[in-house]
């Protein structure tokens, strides 16, 4: 199959399906792609009247409703920057990425609304109802931006602090959905459940990549695992993307076998899969092909695993995805050999624009491409240790950061401890992410202080994290061991407490 285009445009040009076609279905009902356009027109004329000047910052709150899907494309047909924030976030994050991105709106919904504090909300933002916002209004046609403006910032977490805004061109996001369609073939006539969230770059992508294929998307907020096989029935899905934990729990649900036989196609990315879960899987979804991905925010994605390989080579992460250039790179700056352990790092035109307001951060992460890289210019340095073997695959080693994943959620160790140490439970506290055979990794923190606070702390965080960042175990210490900087020993804590879970 040639190579796709890879001149970008504007990413609210991406709706390729003919205007007859399906291209979106949810319990509300369906849109063709005609209704879709004039739907995410709508959306961009009542942003457009809303007093913003170009390149300001809207944030949605929302799950996935119809506004959720359509704003990634009005809000940058509207000359603004799309923040898309994680339902599943608490008060304390959401006041955190309104304050860190400057957005002027927050749309989202009444019952969020009334979980936020007076000083979450800054006083340059309006909270809007969702509801406020009419589908069927006058609006522009697809905009003309210029591919290298910023589009979208996407939140992520970062290993010593709160979650840190990725910048995403047009460009960034148009050749993504672009590479991802071609690479699994999506087609016309593809249904794609988005059981994802939206703003995670994988789930977003969802939506893109599928829009570009003129394929269906079924948008699915999901509470259990018998939810998501009713969807795959009821929206007739052929493709099913998600992360290993949520592999577990669809393994260990009741699949009707018709059922099961519509899925032809199976996605993952946030964590590597197992052979366990390969089989697993093989067995559950006889006629689908197991797709294995690896990327980051920071450069969408960077690898995949042919389809046919994945049976012999479990633990590869694959060959690089179209428009990316992805290298093994020693410490010296220069090539590392085959079967040579090294830095990934990912060059070309899907490298983020760097961090939202953090120069630092971005100086840290965002660097030159080394000198023998065909892409020159801006490239990530992952910090994830790889090699690529004589097969020319890639396959991950280990992860420099001491990120902890919880069931595809990248969780900051620092965010956690800020947390913690909030309420005065604890004098010193360190998280620590271990494994755990459902969701890849719990969280354990090791804290300084007297463990009859324990309760009052677990009741506290249950309402200031979200449930995916509530810590599994606390262990109680008189005092943490430091190092010979007087700082907190974590590479010890770490250790110590791995080899306790791994013994």
């Amino acid at each position: 199959m040639a190579l796709p285009d890879p001149i970008p445009k504007p990413i609210d040009h991406v709706l390729r399906g003919a205007p007859d076609a399906l291209a979106l279905l949810d319990r509300a009902g369906s849109w063709t792609y005609a209704e879709l356009e004039r739907a995410v027109a709508s959306v961009a004329g009542w942003l457009g009247r809303q007093g913003l000047a170009p390149g300001d910052r809207v944030a949605t709150w929302l799950p996935k409703t119809r506004l959720a899907c359509v704003m990634p494309l009005a809000a940058p047909r509207a000359g603004l920057v799309h923040v898309p924030v994680n339902p599943l976030l608490r008060r304390a994050q959401v006041a955190h990425i309104l304050a860190d991105s400057g957005a002027g709106l927050l749309l989202t919904q009444p019952a969020r609304t009334a979980t936020l504090e007076d000083d979450d909300v800054p006083a340059s933002c309006r909270v809007i109802d969702e509801a406020e916002i009419a589908f069927d209004g006058d609006g522009p046609g697809p905009s003309q931006a210029d591919p290298a403006a910023l589009a979208a910032i996407l939140y992520t977490s970062g290993s010593t602090g709160r979650a840190k805004g990725v910048m995403l061109s047009h460009a960034n996001l148009w050749l993504g959905a672009v590479s991802v369609a071609h690479y699994l073939r999506l087609a016309p006539a593809d249904r794609v459940l988005a059981v994802l969230p939206l703003s995670f770059d994988y789930g977003q992508n969802q939506l893109l990549s599928t829009w570009a294929a003129g394929g269906m998307v079924a948008p699915l907020d999901y509470l259990t695992a018998r939810d998501v096989v009713r969807a795959v029935e009821r929206t007739e899905a052929t493709t099913l993307a998600g992360v290993p934990p949520l592999w577990v729990q669809l393994l260990e649900a009741d699949w009707p076998a018709e059922t099961a036989a519509r899925l032809v196609r199976l996605t993952n990315s946030g964590g590597a899969l197992t052979p366990r879960l390969v089989r697993g899987l093989r067995e559950r979804f006889a006629s689908a092909e197991i797709v294995a991905m690896y990327g980051l925010t920071e450069a969408f994605r960077s690898t995949f695993l042919d389809p046919a390989l994945i049976d012999a080579n479990p633990d590869a992460i694959g060959r690089a995805i179209p428009f990316a250039a992805v290298m093994v790179v020693r410490s010296d700056g220069s090539r590392a050999a085959s079967g040579e352990p090294g830095e990934l790092v990912h060059a070309g035109p899907l490298v983020a624009q760097g961090y939202w307001r953090d120069a630092e951060r971005t100086a840290a992460r965002f660097r030159p491409a080394p000198a023998f890289a065909e892409h020159r210019g801006m490239a990530v340095w992952s910090g994830d240790t790889v090699v690529e073997g004589e097969d020319g695959l890639f396959r991950f080693v280990g992860r420099d950061d001491e990120m902890i994943k919880v069931a595809g959620n990248r969780i900051s160790p620092g965010e956690i401890e800020e947390a913690v140490l909030q309420g005065g439970e604890a004098r010193e506290a360190v998280a620590i992410g271990v494994p755990d055979a459902r969701n890849g990794q719990a969280i354990t923190v090791v804290l300084a202080g007297d463990p009859a606070q324990e309760e009052e702390l677990r009741t506290r965080l249950r309402a200031a994290l979200p449930s995916f960042m509530q810590p599994a175990t606390y262990l109680w210490r008189e005092t943490l061991p430091r190092n010979a900087n007087g700082k907190l020993d974590r590479a010890t804590l770490r250790a110590d407490i791995l080899s306790r879970v791994t013994s």
